[in-house]
């Protein structure tokens, strides 16, 4: 994709030698890509995140809040040995898990002190798009923050700030705009503005460029490829890409819009990270525009084209899956945490008598109010749990147990349940399905 020839990918090239690069935000769709890509370049990459874990040939992993590295004196063990800082860090919006001010100003602004004390010169920053424009969010803001704070180092920095970033992975936006495009109408969000698209790999190459002995350095440079497009002519070039036939537009009307974001910053409060948060709409709105003719005079880079690199590289029946399945997770999650949440509500409720009758019949009248409100309280907290992503794994496995645990209790002390015309059994079986469905898409990265 996208090369020039003057750009020099094999470190046998470097007369320095492979380098020891800490690449902050490891796990993310930027900071794992340029680990990967820096990996086998041959550097030797260690991969900084806050889950961070194992990958095959993609370097060390450290886990780290970088949000609670706040003192200089934090990051001299992450930087011992270091030559270089890549830092692909970044939170959309505040929650319960999430710091704008933490990651992007705080924690980093630690990191280039330390930098600078300790002699660690080269700093490749992921900033964004717009951030020097009126900031409208806390995220541009601090991400703004976090550049001046880099650039008031006496350190060898580039400052990159691209458009949408578009790759073979997709999260955030990105994912979101595939799985838009399995709709068969689509929706088209009010004030909708022109965005430019940067593809994953051409940004990639950019830190790596930078990355080379004698690359330029204190620049702040846009990333992005040159054409603008509308909303609607991505989403149709993804549905193209996936083999499915044109969609109608729908215009949303600004309520429902704003109905959708709000329940977005409600679950980014739970511990989950949608892509339609209030701070997207914002930024959305002044639009996702740059200008690429300083990054590619830097670099000799000439950006590939979204069309260009959908046709590249075919779309799979995985592909079509993840599309599809992407809007689905948040159905399958909430209809599993609702549906625990009312079996307990239930129980407890309405239920009680009939519950009761069923004691009776099955011989446990003496202990029903005990097994009723044990149960329902059960019920309750794994559907709280399943809403909650931090719980989320945990209260799956949990009803699973559970579920077959009522099968076999039922069995012992009403077996005639079986042959309900109801089916209290035999509907079992697909909540047990519908949970293991959501433990193979729980993962976010």
């Amino acid at each position: 994709m996208s090369r020039t020839a003057n750009l020099v990918s094999d470190p046998s090239a470097d007369h320095r030698g492979p380098l020891r690069v800490l690449v902050l935000g490891a796990t993310g769709l930027i900071g794992a890509a340029v680990s990967a890509r820096l990996s086998t370049q041959g550097h030797d990459v260690v991969r900084l995140a806050r889950s961070a874990r194992e990958g095959a040939g993609q370097g060390r992993a450290i886990a780290a809040d970088i949000a609670k590295l706040t003192r200089e004196e934090d990051w001299q063990p992450y930087l011992e040995g270091i030559d270089a800082v890549v830092n692909c860090a970044g939170v959309l919006q505040d929650s319960v898990r999430d710091s704008t001010a933490g990651v992007h100003v705080d924690g980093t602004g630690a990191l280039f002190g330390a930098c600078e004390a300790l002699g660690v010169r080269k700093i490749v920053h992921i900033s964004a798009i717009g951030v020097d424009r009126a900031g409208p969010t806390a995220f541009s803001r601090t991400k703004l923050e976090g550049d001046k704070l880099l650039m008031a180092r006496d350190l060898d920095w580039v400052i990159l700030r691209p458009v949408l970033v578009i790759g073979r992975a997709a999260f955030g936006g990105s994912a979101l705009l595939r799985a838009l495009a399995a709709f068969p109408v689509l929706p088209v969000p009010p004030d909708m503005k022109p965005m430019q698209i940067v593809q994953l790999d051409d940004l990639v190459e950019t830190v790596s460029f930078f990355l080379r002995p004698g690359a330029p350095s204190k620049l702040i440079l846009e990333v992005a490829a040159p054409d603008r497009l509308s909303f609607v002519e991505v989403v149709t070039a993804y549905r193209q890409w996936l083999g499915w036939k044109p969609a109608r537009s729908v215009r949303v009307a600004a309520a429902p819009a704003r109905i959708l974001y709000g329940l977005g910053d409600l679950l980014s409060w739970l511990g989950w990270r949608p892509p339609l948060r209030s701070t997207a709409r914002r930024e959305i709105s002044r639009g996702i525009v740059g200008e690429s003719g300083a990054w590619t005079a830097a670099t000799g880079i000439r950006p590939q084209s979204l069309h260009d690199a959908l046709a590249a590289e075919p779309a799979s029946v995985q592909d079509k899956w993840f599309a599809k399945l992407y809007l689905l997770k948040s159905v399958v999650f909430g209809v599993l945490a609702l549906y625990w949440i009312a079996t307990g509500v239930i129980a407890l409720g309405p239920g009680w008598e009939t519950g009761m009758e069923l004691m009776a019949e099955s011989g446990a009248a003496r202990h029903g109010p005990l097994l009723i409100v044990s149960g329902a309280m059960a019920d309750i907290l794994i559907g709280l749990g399943i809403a909650c992503r931090p719980t989320a794994r945990l209260s799956l496995w949990a009803a699973l147990g559970l579920s077959v645990a009522y099968v076999i209790i039922g069995t012992i002390l009403m077996p005639a349940l079986w042959t309900d015309p109801l089916g209290p059994m035999t509907k079992i079986f697909p909540i047990l399905a519908l949970n293991l469905v959501a433990l193979a898409i729980l993962e976010e990265r």
